[in-house]
């Protein structure tokens, strides 16, 4: 054998590799052979005894021994092995430079089919664009390109320099800011960690999305500190808002309502938990002049949609744009509780003809089950409802076909009569 060592599944295990899913579990494995360095031979033993270290490259075979494709260890995840191409590891690895410069410029073009170098857009969705674990937005102010990037598992990390040599020479960023700071790191073996790469800019930053100012943190807001995905469904809510009472709800940096304004509002009111949020909400609304109409409220949206309901309140466009409930498949019972209440809550709030908005960025919330949700909300509101649009992620977030968690954003814009 070369000098990689082989993962070999388990039996019937390699069919959703085969079909693109990035992946392999340490329960889909039967064993690693690889090559003693003591010149005794090749040795094949269960994973859990494997000296392999992991960051290693390694080549995932079928229980027959049918190459599947390349990809890195890391036996402290239960992703023992995260897919990084179909070629075998020798290629690869013969210059790991110019392999992944080339993924990073195929993701870099593909976004320029659909974005301007004046957009702020992601560059580059982990699993989807073959770099697994690995995060890039671009956001582009009036004077400097900003990337920020998080790199989530291992497989990115043990190439981070090459990376991030291709970001430079693709996207030639002013300032790089990491944000590798989410729990995920841990799960992988690895600490988190957020700073500047290089030079330092501006952690507060301001970039226009369909015609509207924003500030965006990007150290210590949300995640990368803004939710790029959303920009076309905020744009398309627009033409439902001119002379409308609107509520926007979970809104974080007020996105939505601000779209919402542009197109004619004549009140929103854009509600958050977080006082951080509410603060930067009021910071956007300063920045677009939108104070005589919009104004930001700190509250829990559960709370506050059962006051708004007991006391009467009605909206004419109601905006639902709350964090995943569920980040595991355990929890999904629990997450359509949770959705079913705010979307019940809000369609009861609707004036009759309102237009309702309504988001799931749970991977595991699947779109069956989100419109099964919707469905079900309705029949307990005692409210019928017609789907206008279904909408999904913008093109920057493609989705990997036999990788569902790509497809992550339902986007219903709904009329409730």
């Amino acid at each position: 054998m070369n000098e990689f060592p082989r993962v070999l599944l388990k039996a019937k295990e390699e069919h959703e590799i085969a079909q693109g899913f990035p992946w392999v579990f340490d329960n889909e494995i039967a064993s690693i052979k690889w090559l003693a360095s003591d010149g005794s031979g090749v040795k094949n033993t269960p994973l859990a005894d494997c000296p392999v270290q992991d960051g290693s490259t390694v080549e995932v075979c079928a229980h027959s021994g049918a190459f599947l494709g390349s990809g890195i260890l890391n036996r402290r995840s239960r992703i023992a092995v995260r897919m990084i191409g179909s070629a075998h590891a020798d290629q690869i690895m013969a210059d790991t430079k110019a392999y992944w410069s080339k993924l990073v410029r195929n993701a870099v073009n593909i976004r320029r089919i659909h974005y301007s170098e004046s957009d702020s857009c992601r560059l580059i969705f982990a699993e989807a664009d073959f770099i697994p674990g690995l995060i890039v937005e671009r956001y582009v102010t009036d004077t400097a390109v900003y990337l920020v990037v998080q790199f989530l598992s291992l497989a990115c990390e043990t190439f981070r320099e090459e990376i991030l040599a291709a970001l430079r020479d693709s996207c030639d960023p002013c300032f790089i800011y990491e944000r590798s700071d989410a729990s995920v790191r841990e799960k992988e073996g690895l600490p988190q960690k957020a700073g500047w790469i290089g030079k330092a800019g501006e952690e507060v930053i301001t970039i226009t999305e369909n015609g509207i100012r924003l500030s965006v943190d990007i150290a210590h807001g949300q995640k990368t500190g803004y939710f790029l995905d959303q920009k076309w469904n905020r744009a398309a809510i627009m033409r439902f808002c001119h002379g409308k009472r609107v509520l926007d709800t979970f809104t974080h940096t007020g996105a939505f309502g601000l779209n919402a304004v542009a197109g004619g509002a004549r009140e929103v009111i854009s509600v958050d938990i977080s006082p951080e949020a509410v603060e930067m909400v009021e910071r956007n609304i300063a920045l677009n002049g939108a104070g005589g109409r919009m104004q930001a409220k700190c509250a829990d949206v559960f709370d506050l949609l059962r006051q708004y309901e007991a006391a009467g309140e009605k909206f004419d466009v109601i905006i639902l744009d709350p964090p995943a409930f569920t980040k595991s498949a355990k929890l999904i019972q629990k997450a359509y509780g949770g959705y079913k209440e705010i979307n019940l809550r809000a369609m009861r709030l609707l004036n009759e003809g309102g237009i309702l908005v309504t988001c799931s960025c749970s991977s595991y919330f699947d779109e069956t089950t989100f419109y099964s949700m919707l469905m079900h909300a309705a029949r307990d509101s005692h409210r019928r409802v017609q789907v206008l649009q279904k909408r999904g992620a913008g093109a920057d977030h493609p989705v990997l076909l036999g990788y569902p968690k790509s497809e992550y954003l339902k986007c219903a814009l709904c009329r409730v009569l």
